[in-house]
């Protein structure tokens, strides 16, 4: 049996660091930035390639995208990402001369935070994921600090009210979206409920016809307009079997079909019956009068032989 060799790299899975001690060339960067989980990896590769950059260089979107393969829209879409999250600002400043300057900021933590111009809380308020460790060996001494700042403090709980995570810069962990609640529809008609119930019963009248209960519920609005529309139900379901294909494999896509294809238009509306005219009649002779006259009475040959005197016959 071989003897177990302690020095030997270990096999264990996942990232192994190999990492050497830099004195030169070398910038400081942030967990807040480098393991951001709403940036890309382009938008992080950008921000610290920003970082290592001196003052005053040249970081337009066309200057970017000459210098790397990246193309103009992903240099452009990854500075929108850095600027949502609070590590880039781009300026404008009208010069004396009337000319406009544009300013490029980066910031190594959201939105400037080592100028205290805005407040976000400490690392120990924000837990952020691990990353996995490994036994292999490591090159021993703490990570060089740049010198053109100080050190950071050591992270601790603060007590201060202004330090509630901000949710447009604070890049904590990832939490499951809370379950929508569903929204309580009005109850179903009894139009929608005789559309289930012909639809469940096609299978009576054509074993085919063998539909899944989502399906019923899927196509009982369109059975619905058809019954609204005054088809009679037998006819609905003739309509719908009839001249079913020799090998009908999917019996509600081809109700879905039928259902639009062939919609049976609206009944015409009913005529409008005008209302019967009330005609007065005379009250001697009973002959009606005319729709103008509104007030009973006597016609007027009725009147005229009523004023005519009667003739005495032994008069001489």
């Amino acid at each position: 049996m071989a003897s177990r060799q302690p020095n030997a790299p270990s096999c264990a899975s996942g990232l192994v660091h190999r990492n050497v001690r830099l004195t030169t060339r070398y910038v400081v960067v942030s967990n807040d930035l480098a393991q951001h989980a709403g940036l890309s990896l382009a938008a992080i590769g950008l921000a610290v390639h920003l970082q290592s950059l001196p003052a005053g260089s040249r970081v337009g979107i066309k200057a970017l995208a000459a210098r790397y393969p990246e193309s103009e829209l992903r240099v452009t879409a990854a500075m929108r990402e850095l600027e949502a999250h609070g590590f880039l600002e781009r300026v404008r400043h009208r010069l004396p001369n009337g000319r406009i300057s544009a300013q490029t900021i980066s910031y190594n933590r959201p939105r400037g935070e080592a100028g205290g111009a805005h407040r976000t809380p400490p690392a120990a308020a924000v837990p952020m994921r691990p990353a996995p460790t490994s036994p292999g060996p490591r090159s021993p001494g703490p990570a060089p600090q740049d010198p053109g700042r100080d050190p950071e403090p050591d992270p601790g709980p603060d007590p201060g009210p202004d330090l509630e995570p901000d949710p447009e810069t604070d890049p904590g962990p990832r939490q499951a979206p809370a379950p929508t609640p569903r929204r309580s529809g009005p109850p179903l008609g009894a139009a929608h409920r005789r559309a289930v119930e012909l639809l469940a019963g096609l299978r009576a009248q054509e074993p085919r016809m063998l539909l899944a209960e989502r399906d019923v519920q899927r196509l009982a609005p369109g059975v619905a307009v058809w019954l609204g529309r005054g088809a009679d139900p037998a006819a609905v379901c003739r309509t719908l079997c009839a001249d079913l294909p020799p090998h009908l494999l999917n019996p509600a896509g081809l109700l879905a079909h039928r259902l639009k294809a062939l919609l049976p238009p609206p009944l015409p509306a009913a005529p409008v019956r005008a209302a019967p005219v009330v005609r007065l009649l005379c009250e001697d002779c009973e002959r009606p009068f005319p729709p103008s006259v509104t007030t009973p009475g006597r016609c007027l040959d009725c009147r005229a032989e009523a004023e005519t005197p009667a003739l005495d016959p032994h008069a001489a």
